[in-house]
């Protein structure tokens, strides 16, 4: 299943329980549609959402509203059924917003092209959280609940991991020569995997943040986006349009499940129901796959994949020890169509929800 957008999207969320997925694009826009098996996505509603690009994409409050974060520095609240703006929130951050996350029912975190992740808490309508961790822009954030943790990779090539019940960064690793791009936290999470331009997954042991204990050289491009499958495997889409199945610990890739397209896959989600797996790339196309066509079906045999076998998992991960975090130093590359800041304070936030 497939739908063509006029523009590039640059990500897309699957409704909590409905057969719904919403896209954000370039030009500002957020599309919604509906899906089915065995027929094409139903386009719903287009509106125009933001006055510069729409890098975030997120359900919340159980699927009746969509949030939106832009380079414009705002984030947006639209109605599901309608697609109306129901809240704004003008100067959320000083810089284009890049990644937003939801964290509970009532919280969600954004990064912004500049490195400071700010959390929102929906009952107080208002920041509660605000960490400047990073020197360059947010690629990627993930939630830990068991340790109410944010993990953020981030273009100055440091992951760094945020205490919000202390407010302070409690890890910061140094910098890994490379931009992180994506990040997911596998092995019951005793092993975080970021994904980098050069191709390589560097793989993090928890409480061991300084340094990276494995690097995995399977991807012959940059890895922009990550999902995790279970615990043992996770599902990558890379800047050669691949999406493949990839085995951590030991470190191989399984097998190519799909191409979307020549160009580089900006963002993976699956649905709710797990059944379907939906990618989007620079070829302005959401594809949406049956998930275990995929894993069932024949090995889609692209190129000369090279496999570097990886080590056992032997560190002690029960250990959590706090650090200070380290300063980075690395390159300051800039995403496009980054926000300008206005200067003013951020207002409250779903005030009117």
């Amino acid at each position: 299943m497939e739908a063509l957008h006029e523009e590039m999207a640059f990500d897309l969320d699957f409704h909590p329980s409905s057969p719904l997925v919403a896209t954000s694009l370039i030009t500002g826009e957020l599309h919604l549609f509906r899906y089915a098996p065995e027929s094409q996505p139903e386009r719903l509603f287009t509106v125009k959402a933001h006055k510069e690009s729409c890098r975030a994409v997120r359900f919340v409050d159980s699927g009746k509203v969509i949030l939106s974060g832009s380079a414009d520095c705002s984030i947006l609240a639209s109605d599901v059924e309608t697609g109306k703006a129901i809240a704004r929130l003008e100067d959320a951050h000083e810089n284009g917003i890049n990644r937003l996350v939801c964290l509970t029912e009532t919280m969600v975190a954004t990064g912004d092209d500049e490195g400071c992740i700010k959390v929102w808490d929906t009952r107080e309508h208002s920041c509660c959280n605000t960490f400047d961790t990073h020197e360059d822009y947010i690629s990627d954030m993930t939630y830990v609940s068991d340790t109410n943790q944010i993990l953020a990779t981030s273009g100055d090539g440091t992951l760094s991991v945020n205490n919000l019940r202390r407010n302070k960064v409690k890890f910061q690793s140094e910098f890994s020569e490379d931009e992180l791009l994506s990040l997911v936290v596998m092995k019951n999470g005793k092993k975080v995997v970021c994904g980098t331009p050069s191709g390589a997954l560097l793989l993090y042991s928890w409480g061991y943040f300084k340094d990276c204990s494995d690097r995995f050289l399977g991807h012959a491009q940059s890895v922009d986006t990550m999902l995790k499958l279970d615990e043992e495997t996770l599902i990558s889409g890379a800047s050669d349009g691949v999406i493949r199945l990839v085995g951590i610990l030991p470190n191989r890739i399984i097998q190519p499940l799909a191409e979307h397209s020549e160009y580089p896959i900006e963002a993976l989600a699956l649905s709710n129901d797990r059944k379907y797996l939906g990618s989007i790339s620079h070829d302005k196309m959401l594809k949406l796959w049956d998930l275990q066509e995929l894993l069932n079906g024949p090995q889609l045999v692209h190129g000369d994949e090279s496999v570097e076998p990886g080590s056992d998992d032997s560190d002690d991960n029960e250990m959590d020890v706090d650090m200070e975090p380290r300063s980075s130093k690395g390159s300051r590359s800039k995403k496009t169509g980054k926000g300008q800041s206005s200067g003013r304070p951020s207002a409250d936030f779903f005030a009117d929800l």
